[in-house]
């Protein structure tokens, strides 16, 4: 019995993160939520740079620059300081992606 009830949980929790990882979607997606309030969520925020569509190389590229602090020290160079490279490229390839 003790057996059938550990089972159950294991499944349960599979099922658990299976949805959890379903509702999120894409890899990006959840990271590029951050960029909400100047580039919107699909990339298209108001009277900011529209990354919708935009190639994910040259986006990603971008963010390496600001990253770098080639671009100063604003807004975006802080940002981009909390991201590994291969969340960026997550970041990159979910704004590529949205029409």
């Amino acid at each position: 019995m003790r057996n059938i009830g550990q089972a159950f949980i294991g499944v349960a929790l599979a099922a658990s993160v299976l949805g959890a990882q379903a509702e999120v979607g894409q890899p990006g997606r959840l990271l590029a939520s951050n960029c909400f309030q100047c580039h919107g969520t699909n990339g298209k925020g108001p009277g900011f740079d529209s990354l919708a569509g935009k190639s994910a190389n040259e986006i990603y590229k971008e963010l390496k620059e600001f990253q770098s602090g080639k671009e100063g020290n604003g807004i975006m160079a802080k940002h981009t300081m909390v991201y590994t490279d291969a969340q960026m490229r997550q970041i990159s390839t979910w704004f590529s992606t949205q029409k």
